[in-house]
C-alpha cells in the first residue's frame, strides 16, 4: 500500500456542545496513544483553561492516531458561530468530515453552517449521532432532520448517501445499529477507513503547502499549520513563501513538526497528504503558500471572515487603577493586542488619536469576551466600551450584519420572547412545536438586536430557554433599536459601601454590590427602578447617638445583590459607560466620573440632537 493510501485526514464538525471534543478523547484513548498508566484529563484537546471552564472549543487543534496500518489525522474544530472562520479554513486540510449531531437536540444553527461549508468543499461526510444514551434520545427523527438539511443545502447524490454511526462519546462506544448495544469505538474507526477517501495528491510534483492555521512561539516566531498539497518538504530546505500581497520571500525551513496523539513531534521530512507545522519561514499568514524555490506556484488565497463587532480597549484610568494588575500601561496593552494578531486572523486592532485607546474588532461578543478574559488572567488591567456592530456601505446603502437566531423555550414563554425580539427588529422565519412542551422559534435579527439580549432572555424564560445564533449576511439596516430601558445608580463618593447605606437604597432599585465593597465616585453600584440615572451614596453610615436602638445593624437583612460576570457586564453597558476589568474585579462605571461632567455631556448631546 502506498503511503498516501494509508492516510485519512478528517475534521470533526458540529454545533457547540454536541460532543466533538469528548469523541476525540475516546478515539485517542482507544487507539493506544496513551500509556496504560498515563493520566489524561477529560476533553484533552481543550488545553486552554477557558475552554475547560466553558466546555467549548475556541481554537482548532490537530491530533493523529494510528489504527492498524492507517494513520488518521483528526482536526477538532470550534462549534461556536464566533469562530466560524476557523472551521472554514480547516476544511481545506481534510478529505472528509464527521458531522456530530446530538441525539436529542438534532440539527441546530451551527450544524447548518458547518455542514454547508463542508459540502461546498465537496468533502465526504459521516454522520455521528452522539449522546445516544440520553433518556430523551430520538435518533430516527434526528437522522430525518439531517437528511432534510442535506437536501436543503443541495448535497449531491454521493453526499446524500452518507453512512450513519450511533455513539455515546462519554461512555466510549459506537455502533451501526442503535438498537444493539456497543462495546467500543471500533465501528467508527472502521467507518472512517472505509468511507473517507485517502488524499488525492502527488508527492512527485513540486512542493506546495497552504497555511491554514497559525501558532506562535517566542523562540521560533510564527508557526504555520497546513497540509502538504503536493511534493515533499525537508528540514533546512530553501523554500519560496508566496505572500498575500503577491510578494515572494526566500526562506529556510528551520523546524518541521508532525502530529502524534496530543504531541507535536519534530520530523525531518513530510510528503503530500501530511498535516504539518512549519517554523522559521518568516512572518507567515493564513492562506499563503510555501512552494518549491524553483516552481513558485501559489494556491488560491483563503477567505478570512471579516469582523462584525468592535469595542474600544482603553488604559484603566479609574481611581482604583493599578491596585490589582501587573500590566497597566498603554505600551503593555498595545503589545498584548499586537501579540494576539500573530495567531488570531479574524481580529483587527486600530490605533486612535489617543495613545491610551485602541479599537479592537472581532467576530462577535464571545470572540472579544474571550480575549478580555484571557488578558485579565494574564494580569492586565483595562477598560472597554459597549460593543458596537460594524456597518458597511453597499452601493450607497447602509448595511449591517444579521444573525440567524434559534431559541428553544417552554411553550408558556413563547409570547414574551416573540414580543421582546419584535422590539429588537427580529423577523420570525419558523416555529416548530416539538410536542414535548418546548417550542423552537427561528428568527432573522440584526446583530445589534442581540447585544445585551442573553441576560434578558434568561430572565424572561426563568433560565429554561436556550438560544443559539450564527452569522447570516450583511443586509440593509432596520433603523433604531432601543437599548437598555433602566437607568443606573451611580456612587456619589469614594469609600466603603455600608449595610446602612445600602439598606436605605434598596427601594430605589437592584444593587450590584454587597456591604464592604470599595466604591469610587462615578462607579455604577446598581440598577435604578426608573429610566433615569440617579446619583446616590452607598457609603452613608449611621450617626452615632446615645439612644439605644431595638433594631441593631446585626439584624438587618439585605436583598442578595446581582453580581455580574464579565459577559453580563459587557452586555449591560450603555454608550456613556465603561466596563473596568482587572485580574480580581469587574466594575461598571460612567465615562465621566463627576456628576457635573455627566450633566454637561448630556446637555451637549441634547443640543447636538436639536441642531442635527
Amino acid at each position: 500500500m502506498k503511503y498516501q493510501e494509508s492516510l485519512r485526514n478528517i475534521a470533526i464538525i458540529a454545533h457547540v456542545d454536541h460532543g466533538k471534543t469528548t469523541l476525540v478523547d475516546k478515539l485517542l484513548q482507544q487507539s493506544g496513544v496513551f500509556r496504560a498508566n498515563e493520566h489524561v484529563a477529560e476533553r484533552a484537546m481543550d488545553s486552554n483553561d477557558l475552554e475547560r471552564e466553558r466546555g467549548i472549543t475556541i481554537l482548532a487543534k490537530n491530533t493523529a492516531v494510528h489504527y492498524g496500518e492507517y494513520l488518521i489525522n483528526i482536526v477538532d474544530t470550534p462549534g461556536h458561530a464566533d469562530f466560524g472562520g476557523e472551521v472554514e479554513r480547516i476544511l481545506k486540510m481534510v478529505d472528509g468530515v464527521l458531522l456530530v449531531v446530538d441525539a436529542y437536540e438534532g440539527v441546530m444553527p451551527q450544524t447548518k453552517f458547518v455542514l454547508r461549508k463542508a459540502l461546498e468543499q465537496n468533502l465526504t461526510p459521516i454522520v455521528v449521532v452522539n449522546k445516544i444514551d440520553r433518556p430523551a434520545a430520538r435518533p430516527d427523527e434526528v437522522i430525518d432532520e439531517v437528511l432534510n438539511l442535506f437536501i436543503e443545502l443541495d448535497a449531491n447524490e454521493d453526499q446524500l448517501d452518507f453512512p450513519v454511526v450511533y455513539a455515546s462519546a462519554l461512555n466510549g462506544f459506537a455502533m451501526l445499529d442503535h438498537t444493539k448495544p456497543g462495546d467500543d469505538m471500533k465501528p467508527l474507526f472502521e467507518s472512517i477507513i472505509q468511507n473517507i477517501p485517502h488524499p488525492s495528491v502527488d508527492p512527485e510534483q513540486p512542493l506546495q503547502i497552504q497555511i491554514n492555521m497559525l501558532d506562535y512561539n517566542e523562540y521560533l516566531g510564527r508557526i504555520g499549520i497546513g497540509r502538504v498539497q503536493r511534493g515533499i518538504v525537508n528540514l533546512n530546505e530553501q523554500v519560496a513563501v508566496m505572500k498575500r500581497d503577491g510578494k515572494v520571500e526566500r526562506q529556510r525551513v528551520v523546524k518541521l513538526f508532525g502530529f502524534q496523539g496530543l504531541q507535536r513531534i519534530e520530523i525531518e521530512t513530510a510528503q503530500a497528504g501530511d498535516l504539518i507545522a512549519i517554523a522559521g519561514v518568516g512572518e507567515l499568514n493564513v492562506g499563503e503558500t510555501v512552494s518549491d524555490i524553483n516552481n513558485q506556484e501559489a494556491l488560491p488565497l483563503l477567505h478570512i471572515d471579516e469582523p462584525t463587532l468592535q469595542m474600544t480597549f482603553l488604559v484603566n484610568d479609574s481611581p482604583f487603577a493599578g491596585q490589582e494588575g501587573k500590566h497597566v500601561t498603554s505600551r503593555k496593552l498595545r503589545d498584548r493586542l499586537m501579540a494576539e494578531l500573530e495567531t488570531d486572523v479574524s481580529l483587527r486592532v486600530e490605533e486612535t488619536d489617543s495613545p491610551d485607546a485602541f479599537i479592537v474588532s472581532g467576530r462577535g461578543e464571545l470572540h472579544l469576551g474571550i480575549l478580555i478574559e484571557n488578558m485579565r488572567r494574564e494580569g492586565y488591567e483595562l477598560q472597554v466600551s459597549k460593543p458596537q456592530v460594524i456597518f458597511r456601505n453597499v452601493d450607497g446603502v447602509k448595511h449591517e450584519p444579521f444573525e440567524n437566531l434559534v431559541v428553544d423555550v417552554p411553550e408558556e414563554y413563547t409570547g414574551p420572547v416573540m414580543e421582546r425580539l419584535g422590539l429588537r427588529k427580529a423577523d420570525m422565519t419558523n416555529m416548530i412545536n416539538n410536542g414535548n412542551g418546548n417550542v423552537r422559534l427561528e428568527f432573522l435579527i440584526p446583530a445589534r438586536g442581540l447585544i445585551g439580549f442573553r441576560t434578558e432572555f434568561l430572565t424572561i424564560t426563568r433560565g429554561f430557554g436556550i438560544m443559539n445564533h450564527s452569522f447570516h449576511e450583511y443586509m440593509p439596516t432596520k433603523g433604531d433599536i432601543e437599548g437598555r430601558h433602566a437607568g443606573v445608580l451611580v456612587a456619589a463618593e469614594t469609600g466603603t459601601a455600608s449595610t446602612y447605606g445600602i439598606e436605605g437604597l434598596e427601594d430605589r432599585g437592584i444593587m450590584f454590590i454587597a456591604p464592604g465593597t470599595e466604591v469610587y465616585e462615578g462607579m455604577i453600584v446598581g440598577e435604578h427602578n426608573r429610566d433615569n440615572d440617579l446619583t446616590i451614596n452607598p457609603c452613608k453610615t449611621k450617626a452615632a447617638t446615645n439612644v439605644r436602638s431595638a433594631t441593631k445593624d446585626e439584624t438587618t437583612r439585605l436583598k442578595t445583590p446581582r453580581i455580574m460576570s464579565m459577559e453580563q457586564a459587557l452586555e449591560y453597558l450603555n454608550d456613556d459607560e465603561y466596563c473596568e476589568v482587572t485580574p480580581q474585579s469587574v466594575r461598571l462605571r460612567k465615562k465621566f466620573l463627576k456628576k457635573n461632567d455627566r450633566d454637561r455631556a448630556d446637555k451637549d448631546k441634547k443640543w447636538a440632537k436639536v441642531n442635527a
